[in-house]
């Protein structure tokens, strides 16, 4: 996998950073991956990933985090896993290496998620709920529904080839080794639109930091000391 370069994609991360809501500052970014594989080191981690599944080709993923489908699957527990939802509770081990990939790629040299499991990444149940999701986080910032709103959607439809031809997953933080662990971190999100057909993912994060919060760890850390 590789990094593809775009002005207009990096033009929008840059609005997304500029964001604030409260005495919380935005931090986003906007990135659209590749999803050959590329380079020894990738080659090397899909022949290890592929020998640790034990010739299994499907892992099982969370479920989906909206609670009205939940309930309906769970209405009628014996129909849960029928061809219809199935692609809801699995994911390809293939398509579970271009995830952490592009984590590793995007969040690199500081973090690797080589060693993060399926269980850590969903699929969104619909667009709307991915709408809803970053419209209740970012709503809150006037800047955000007066024109970044709408060229986000524009940007990310147009280099998906299509938000409705996406399959959408989320990755959800262990809180411990990965970024969204860091002191001052209120909230992130993390979504991955893949288009099968162009063999392409848009990776779209934001986090809210406080950035008051390292400041006070450290005074604490000092008074500890003394």
């Amino acid at each position: 996998m590789k990094l593809l370069e775009s002005g207009r994609l990096e033009a929008l991360s840059s609005l997304l950073s500029n964001l604030e809501v409260g005495e919380w500052r935005i931090t986003g970014r906007v990135e659209s991956y590749s999803c050959k594989v590329a380079g020894n080191e990738q080659k090397t981690m899909y022949k290890k990933m592929s020998k640790d599944g034990g010739g299994s080709d499907i892992v099982a993923l969370s479920p989906p985090i909206d609670t009205n489908f939940l309930s309906k699957s769970l209405d009628s527990e014996p129909e849960i896993f029928t061809p219809e939802n199935l692609e809801m509770f699995v994911i390809s081990r293939k398509m579970l290496f271009n995830l952490i990939t592009t984590l590793n790629l995007s969040f690199f040299p500081d973090y690797d998620f080589s060693d993060a499991k399926s269980h850590e990444f969903s699929r969104s149940p619909s667009l709307a709920h991915v709408w809803a999701e970053i419209d209740s986080r970012l709503g809150q910032c006037h800047l955000f529904g007066r024109g970044i709103r709408s060229r986000l959607w524009e940007e990310i439809d147009v280099e998906i080839g299509g938000l409705r031809n996406s399959e959408i997953y989320m990755y959800k933080p262990d809180l411990i080794s990965d970024p969204f662990s860091e002191a001052g971190c209120v909230w992130s999100f993390n979504f991955f639109f893949y288009n099968a057909k162009m063999k392409r993912i848009l990776f779209l994060n934001c986090r809210a930091m406080n950035p008051n919060a390292s400041a006070s760890e450290e005074s604490e850390f000092s008074i500890d000391e003394d």
